[in-house]
């Protein structure tokens, strides 16, 4: 009997993302010049001739992901071609190198070149690009096939300067580079045209994006003239990189920059931020976090913070717990601190918290940012809020509100995604709000 498989023409590839936003507005673009190249792209756990597996790296738990998920695919797809690429790429080529089944590792520096070293059959032993990180600002290409019904990640930015003694993004990028000007706002005004209606903005560190001169400021402004692009989002921002001048466009109901501010926090103590080599101190940053309140009505605030770092305290946590509960925060992420061999931390002989204590301390702050998270979300019961409508599921359009409050819209009985429409919020489930249409 002949197969499916068998009378299909095409070639087939999965391209599996862990991490981080970035990560993923770089899977989306490897997606497009798979299918410009005549491949159909099918989801992970498919039976696939490619797989592209997009690596992190940020803690020890992300390494053993991706060394399952690779490890998954080969086991399904014993005769594929696979690459791995990205920031595990980049740092732990020697043990992906040990994984039976790679044929192909790339760092970061020359991932989106991927395509030009498969379809050569498979490797004996995996074949390793892995070059030092360019320092310059760059252009990337774009083709456009990204579901119409989609928000979209637009990446302006990568690499980080800061060296946070915990962090080993730095060394898994490279330094911080902007991309080009022209090459940013064409990539956003092809997405409008293809009926994207909003952008989120991804990099390691986008507060300091500068081209040309031009800074975030501009950037935000350029892409509010976009025609059919309604909305842009900041996706996560260094509390110091923040120009107040965000704010008012934040504020502004006919600009398209959202009422939405991610400040990574890390820690409530000044102790802590001292050990973890931040650039404030807490005072400084609840100025930030109160301003930015005060400027904008209905901000959403989100922050991360990470708990157990070689050095913290108890007290130092208790600190963290009730700064967190007194600043105006919508939620938190929550981390446990990872080992990382290469940063500066790892030099530190003594003040190593247990890892039963690390969960601990995660589930309790997991815990407050639940209550604040469910409180935000009170008190907007009964208001109206606008939402742009994401593919039907459970009988429902799914989508996300200005201010970042996911919701759920019954079905009127006809399609209604990627429309913006205005809706009364209701009922909490969970993590989400019920809405009606007004």
């Amino acid at each position: 009997m002949v197969t499916t498989r068998q009378t299909e023409q095409v070639k087939r590839a999965v391209v599996h993302t862990l991490g981080c936003r970035l990560n993923q507005a770089e899977s989306q673009m490897i997606k497009d010049r798979l299918a410009a190249a005549g491949y159909v792209v099918v989801p992970f756990g498919s039976e696939a001739d490619l797989g592209i597996i997009n690596t992190c790296t940020v803690t020890r738990e992300a390494d053993t992901k991706c060394r399952k998920a690779i490890r998954q695919f080969v086991s399904r797809n014993p005769e594929a071609y696979t690459a791995v690429i990205g920031c595990y790429s980049q740092m732990g080529a020697a043990v992906i190198a040990e994984i039976p089944g790679v044929d192909l590792i790339v760092g970061n520096q020359d991932k989106f070149a991927v395509l030009d070293h498969v379809g050569q059959g498979k490797n004996e032993r995996p074949l390793i690009l892995r070059d030092r990180i360019s320092k310059t600002d760059f252009s990337l290409s774009y083709a456009g096939d990204i579901p119409f019904d989609k928000r979209a990640n637009l990446k302006v930015q990568d690499g980080c300067d800061f060296m946070c003694s915990f962090c080993i993004i730095p060394f898994a990028r490279g330094r911080a580079r902007s991309r080009d000007w022209d090459n940013t706002l064409g990539e956003a005004k092809a997405a409008a045209q293809r009926g994207i209606k909003e952008l989120v903005l991804t990099g390691v560190n986008i507060g300091t994006f500068d081209n040309r001169g031009r800074d975030i400021v501009d950037l935000v402004d350029a892409l509010n003239q976009i025609q059919g692009l309604l909305r842009v989002r900041i996706s996560s921002i260094e509390p110091t990189t923040v120009p107040v001048e965000l704010y008012a466009r934040m504020a502004d109901p006919e600009h398209s920059l959202l009422p939405y501010l991610h400040l990574p926090l890390q820690a409530g103590s000044d102790n802590v931020l001292k050990l973890m080599r931040r650039k404030y101190s807490i005072s400084e940053y609840r100025g930030f976090a109160q301003e930015a309140v005060k400027r904008v009505p209905g901000l959403c605030l989100g922050t991360d913070i990470m708990v157990g770092f070689t050095g913290e305290t108890e007290s130092d946590f208790e600190e963290t717990c009730s700064l967190f509960l007194e600043l105006p925060f919508a939620y938190t992420h929550v981390f446990p601190f990872s080992e990382r061999e290469g940063t500066l931390v790892m030099q530190r002989q003594d003040g190593w918290v247990p890892m039963e204590e690390r969960s601990r301390r995660c589930t309790h702050l997991r815990r407050l940012s639940e209550k604040k998270r469910y409180d935000f979300m009170e008190e907007r019961i009964g208001q109206t809020a606008k939402v742009l409508l994401e593919d039907p599921r459970d009988d429902g359009f799914p989508g996300y509100t200005e201010n970042y409050i996911r919701v759920r819209v019954p079905s009127p009985g006809h399609d209604i995604r990627n429309e913006l429409v205005t809706v009364k919020l209701g009922g909490i489930r969970a993590d989400w709000m019920e809405a009606e249409v007004v």
